[in-house]
């Protein structure tokens, strides 16, 4: 398989971010991340804050994603919930980075709007609850007493933003081709394996 593109999920906290921007280093693929949500806003005209509120409100409801994927086909906007124009926007805007030739990236369900390219590889990045939580109080600057709460708030908007998208559960590992364990193999290590992917 000739790999172009790396599609990216993972836990909160685990490091994904960071291995993606390493490995994008490593191989010189560029990585996009966060620069989804900003090419949407600018495109949107609206601010990141309020785009992050849409994607953290997605119903994880199968019905409810099934109207609004077979709605989203016809490109009609004015039939489509903020939510849903926000994933209509996003693959859009995925889609067209992919254009640009081989990347990495991390989150807004990539591999949902890659589905219909060559060459992509769908990873889950996971690690320990020990070695996750003290990065997002060391790195993230998150209080201790805040942790727990934190954690779940954001699994949740990730594993429901994906559940909208794909109707599949985000943790479901069966749903990807690679599974690396952060803790175990360090950010440099998992690094490397998807950097080796596109030198291959």
């Amino acid at each position: 398989m000739n790999v172009r593109y790396i599609a990216i999920e993972r836990e909160y906290g685990s490091a994904g971010t960071k291995i993606a921007q390493e490995a994008s280093r490593l191989c010189g693929v560029p990585n996009y991340g966060r620069e989804i949500m900003q090419a949407v806003a600018k495109e949107q005209n609206v601010s990141e804050k309020v785009l992050e509120e849409y994607e953290e409100s997605v119903s994880s409801s199968f019905l409810y994603s099934l109207f609004v994927m077979s709605q989203s086909q016809t490109a009609d906007p004015d039939l489509l919930s903020q939510e849903a124009k926000l994933y209509v926007a996003e693959t859009r805007v995925i889609k067209n980075m992919a254009d640009n030739g081989p990347a990495i990236f991390v989150g807004h369900c990539a591999c949902h709007a890659l589905k219909d390219q060559e060459g992509v590889v769908r990873v889950f990045i996971h690690g320990t609850d020990e070695d996750k939580r003290r990065r997002v109080i060391e790195d993230y600057g998150i209080p201790e007493g805040e942790a727990a709460a934190t954690f779940r708030r954001y699994n949740k908007k990730r594993a429901n933003y994906y559940a909208f998208c794909t109707q599949k559960k985000w943790n479901d590992l069966k749903n990807y081709d690679m599974v690396l364990d952060s803790s175990s193999l360090g950010i440099e290590g998992c690094a490397r394996v998807l950097a080796a992917l596109f030198q291959k």
